[in-house]
């Protein structure tokens, strides 16, 4: 422990993150060595920093490092750069020259975004990492090498691998020793610590009072997802210090100066490509067919309430009913409260609405909502509420959605486009569904 406190004062680093001290472990363990790193992280996280904490620590310190960000080399000079090349090898090379690998010889090469890295490019790297040769471009000679390499990557190289972009075999000598280095929003109790100390380093070098942030400021930081890392709260940081005209810092001033730090990207399942708007338009018909199953609840209730007034019901105790009636604001008007009318194919939103009244009233049972011995009733006509259906107790989500899809179908006559706009949902989700309940 006391180890890595002194490795986080030598190289400035903040922060007791478990995930960011276990990092710090692994990379102190293996600097001692000449093995192969690779670490993994998002952009932003200091991938860079963990690749100087390893040369440091090695028995290489004294020997030059350098690192190499092999996404910003273009692709036809990129070997040239690292493996050099002889003169007159190709246009405009006037005279021959070392690249990095010889010129670094005895000292270590740190290869950021190792994923971008060209195919042909990879070859030459795995003969390094399995026999220290490489061969100049243009040249026939092979020329021997002795650096240590540690590479980044912010992708996931077995992706890569799988598209045929990545090499499996250098992918394997790489990953000798993995170090996964956390994102920012695995490590909120450090993210105020990190902002105080970006803080003062402008402060220091500006020769300005620091800027804090009280409570609720450092909640929003705290909840923040920050997709930029480290990187970003930095930039935060130096922006709030520059821009604000208070030293203490509320929330509402920081997220006036900062308004995305109040957006947050929670997680919600959809389909993969072509399927996400279906599966959305999907539970779009779940969402409208709970809201018309609780108005049709409340109508229910209305109709049992009125039903025990309008009748002449006697009750004892008419207590146990008052939680039957609906707030006034949702009560239906006296035409809508009894309009079950039979099932029209011309309007299948009201044959929604009639089937589930006729699902409700048969599954009610009259001896338990109002026990007998408390109410005398007089005879009601038997067509008193129109034509009833009785519905299967095993009558599901799926059955009612396909019932609707039809009535739909059969009010425009085949016509899908109608059908898809009646039903809100659109017309790839509709085929869909079609062929799903084989209509």
């Amino acid at each position: 422990m006391d180890n890595l406190l002194s490795v986080k004062q030598r190289f400035g680093i903040i922060g007791h993150s478990p995930l960011l001290d276990r990092a710090l472990s692994t990379a102190v363990r293996v600097a001692n060595t000449d093995l192969t790193v690779l670490i993994t992280g998002e952009s932003g996280v200091g991938k860079e920093v963990f690749s100087k904490i390893i040369h440091s620590l090695s028995a290489r310190k004294h020997n030059q490092f350098i690192a190499i960000n092999c996404g910003a080399i273009p692709e036809g000079t990129i070997n040239s750069e690292l493996f050099g090349h002889e003169k007159g090898s190709f246009t405009g090379a006037t005279a021959e020259r070392k690249g990095y690998f010889e010129s670094y010889d005895g000292g270590t090469i740190f290869l950021d975004e190792i994923g971008e890295m060209p195919l042909d490019t990879q070859a030459y790297l795995l003969r390094i990492l399995e026999s220290g040769e490489f061969i100049r471009v243009g040249s026939n000679k092979t020329v021997r090498t002795d650096v240590r390499i540690i590479a980044a990557t912010n992708v996931d190289l077995e992706e890569r691998i799988k598209k045929g972009k990545f090499r499996e075999d250098l992918y394997f000598r790489l990953n000798t020793v993995s170090i996964q280095v956390p994102a920012l929003r695995d490590r909120a109790d450090d993210v105020y610590l990190l902002f105080r100390k970006f803080a003062a380093d402008f402060a220091e070098r500006h020769r300005s009072a620091t800027v804090q942030l009280d409570e609720r400021a450092q909640l929003l930081i705290k909840s923040y997802t920050w997709p930029g890392n480290v990187r970003e709260l930095k930039n935060v940081a130096e922006r709030v210090s520059v821009l604000s005209e208070e030293r203490v810092i509320t929330a509402e001033a920081l997220l006036e100066i900062e308004p995305r730090i109040a957006s947050r990207n929670l997680p919600a399942l959809v389909g993969n490509g072509a399927e996400a708007p279906g599966t959305m338009q999907e539970r779009d018909i779940l969402y409208k067919f709970l809201f018309e199953m609780k108005q049709d609840l409340n109508d229910l209730k209305s109709l049992v309430f009125e039903l025990i007034k309008s009748n002449d019901l006697r009750v004892t105790d008419l207590r146990p009913f008052r939680s039957l009636e609906p707030p006034r604001s949702i009560m239906p008007s006296p035409e809508s409260r009894y309009n079950f009318a039979a099932p029209n194919d011309s309007n299948p939103i009201q044959n929604n609405h009639n089937d589930l009244h006729d699902d409700y009233a048969d599954d009610l049972n009259p001896q338990v909502i109002i026990p007998q011995p408390l109410m005398e009733h007089k005879s009601v006509p038997s067509n008193a509420f129109g034509s009833v259906e009785v519905l299967d107790d095993n009558y599901r989500i799926e059955d009612h959605e396909k019932n609707l899809i039809q009535k739909a179908l059969r009010k425009y006559k085949g016509r899908r486009k109608e059908a898809a706009k009646e039903l809100g949902i659109s017309e790839r989700t509709l085929y869909r569904k079609i062929k799903q309940y084989d209509l």
